[in-house]
């Protein structure tokens, strides 16, 4: 069995709290950090990630971002992307400090939105050796137009600009929307597919209570202008695997290989996972063990 512990960091302030599966052997050991995407707490798919790290001699750090799971923050369900990646620096930041780790040898792992978070610190932040960035985010503006599409997209923004001017009128007050919803005609969500609500809710029932299918309707407006692509363009020398589902229409497969050929480093790796998708790389046992073994694979080479 591999050890896991219960520890924590302090993020700006907050405290974030974390589980760190610990790699036999003793003494200081290569570690990549974990966290989540849209709304996810670190019971969501990630223990299997950690897991697989730990027993090949890697310790895995899994984090809840300041406002979900069991990390403090007051502004519940608020997802920011650029405070979840300074969450990430300042679990590096802690981890560089702990006898378990060797601060030389730091990886980083990211999934969907955080997949899109793993590209920008492996530009920005030099103490990350190597990542692996699985079905990430590339353009929130591009994604929200194509997932919602046409009416819906309105809608959207219909919605988004209701938040800016309730935020404005009465401070400390906001609106929030689903994750995800079965029907996108009768309510608006971030992300309007039925597999997502119905693969999340599943995973909430079995392993991941303190999920929450909602968000602040601000995070739509802050992924509206995410966008890795200036980011990816810095990548020179950090190894980077990208593993994309074959016709992910979720997260656009098509845009995160654009991104990994923008990618100017030879240091690099594309595994597309023939005949899957988004949502079965959370729901499909075998996909997930799949995408761990290649995770693994990675880091054990690089780092």
């Amino acid at each position: 069995m591999v050890e896991r512990l219960d520890v924590e960091f302090k993020s700006e302030g907050d405290t974030c709290r974390a589980w760190l599966y610990k790699a036999d052997g003793g003494g200081r050991r290569p570690t990549v950090v974990l966290a989540g995407g849209w709304c996810y707490v670190r019971e969501i798919v990630m223990p299997t990630y950690a897991e697989a790290f730990a027993k090949a001699g890697i310790n895995a750090l899994i984090f809840d971002y300041r406002n979900l799971g069991v990390s403090d923050g007051d502004n519940r369900q608020h997802l920011d992307p650029w405070a979840q990646i300074r969450d990430y620096q300042n679990a590096i930041s802690f981890l560089e400090r702990h006898e378990a780790v060797d601060p030389d040898r730091i990886g980083v792992w990211g999934i969907s939105y955080s997949g899109g978070h793993a590209l920008v610190l492996a530009a920005t932040d030099p103490r990350v050796k190597t990542i692996v960035s699985q079905i990430p985010v590339i353009d929130g503006y591009e994604n929200m137009r194509r997932a919602h599409g046409t009416m819906e997209f309105r809608r959207l923004w219909a919605m988004i600009l209701d938040d800016r001017r309730l935020r404005y009128e009465q401070p400390g007050e906001r609106l929030y929307m689903p994750h995800a919803t079965e029907n996108a005609e009768a309510e608006v969500s971030s992300w309007p597919f039925p597999e997502t609500v119905r693969t999340f809710l599943a995973i909430k029932a079995k392993e991941a209570p303190l999920y929450q299918n909602k968000s602040t309707v601000e995070s739509v407006d802050l992924l509206m202008n995410y966008d890795v692509g200036p980011f990816v363009k810095r990548i020179y020398n950090t190894p980077t695997l990208m593993i994309v589902a074959e016709g992910d229409d979720l997260t656009l497969w098509d845009l995160e290989i654009g991104a990994f050929n923008a990618i100017p480093s030879v240091r690099k790796k594309l595994h597309v996972i023939a005949h899957t998708s988004h949502m079965t790389l959370y729901s499909d046992k075998s996909k997930v063990e799949k995408a761990a073994a290649l995770a693994t694979e990675w880091f054990v080479e690089t780092l």
